[in-house]
């Protein structure tokens, strides 16, 4: 049986309980459309999609506890880092009434990207480098979450250089890729980094969850624009 997973930290998613643990759904807001062929439930009329930790790094975070989800049916969010679409669209299933920004450098991503904004009017592609905001600033509006998923050395810096889009107290989710910034040191210390580097540049942290077995090597951290 599909139920809420909990609507007050994580709205929008929905699971089903198993011996094994707990599967990831979020009600599918375009019915017969499938990203990345991921699994279908049906009940009660609805469709559901099956929310792949190992695909996606948000659903690994919600899995391994993050505090919350800054993100409603509501929330505006610059995506930095789209790739092919696939976390994206099922942030668009929660977010079905906001706007997603989705940034992608990537020409060869940008072509199925385009094709899963087609399908979800509240997805916007943008083909850029998110090193350069000001190349899209006149795209964007302000936002209530930014949402970065990059491998550079620089991820920090590049939410940074982005915050410039986020309102005041909005929120950031970011997903650390620590071999991507320096496989001589120890992830915890790469993630150390990360968060005093955000906390110098005026953000609060509220959490920080690591994402094995998911993702080894990954942290995900959930962090507050200054009010």
């Amino acid at each position: 049986m599909i139920r809420p997973l909990n609507t007050q930290q994580y709205p929008g998613v929905f699971c089903i309980d198993t011996k094994k643990g707990k599967i990831l759904l979020t009600e599918s807001k375009v019915p017969g459309f499938q990203v990345h062929n991921e699994k279908i439930v049906e009940e009660k009329g609805k469709e559901y999609r099956i929310w792949d930790p190992k695909r996606s790094k948000l659903a690994a975070a919600i899995l391994k506890g993050i505090r919350f989800i800054p993100i409603n049916e509501k929330t505006n969010i610059l995506y930095l880092g789209a790739a092919n679409g696939v976390t994206a669209s099922f942030i668009s299933d929660i977010a079905f009434n906001g706007t997603i920004y989705c940034v992608e450098i990537s020409p060869k991503s940008m072509v199925d990207l385009v094709e899963v904004c087609r399908k979800r009017n509240n997805m916007l592609p943008i083909i850029a480098n998110a090193r350069k905001p000001e190349e899209y600033s006149e795209f964007v509006n302000s936002v209530d979450v930014i949402y970065e998923d990059v491998a550079q050395p620089d991820q920090a810096e590049i939410l940074i250089k982005n915050s410039i889009f986020l309102k005041k107290g909005g929120y950031a989710l970011l997903a650390i890729k620590s071999q991507s910034i320096d496989i001589s040191k120890k992830p915890r210390e790469i993630y150390q980094t990360v968060k005093q580097k955000l906390i110098n540049a005026g953000f609060t942290i509220l959490d920080m969850v690591e994402l094995d077995p998911f993702e080894r090597f990954h942290a995900f951290i959930l962090a507050r624009k200054g009010v």
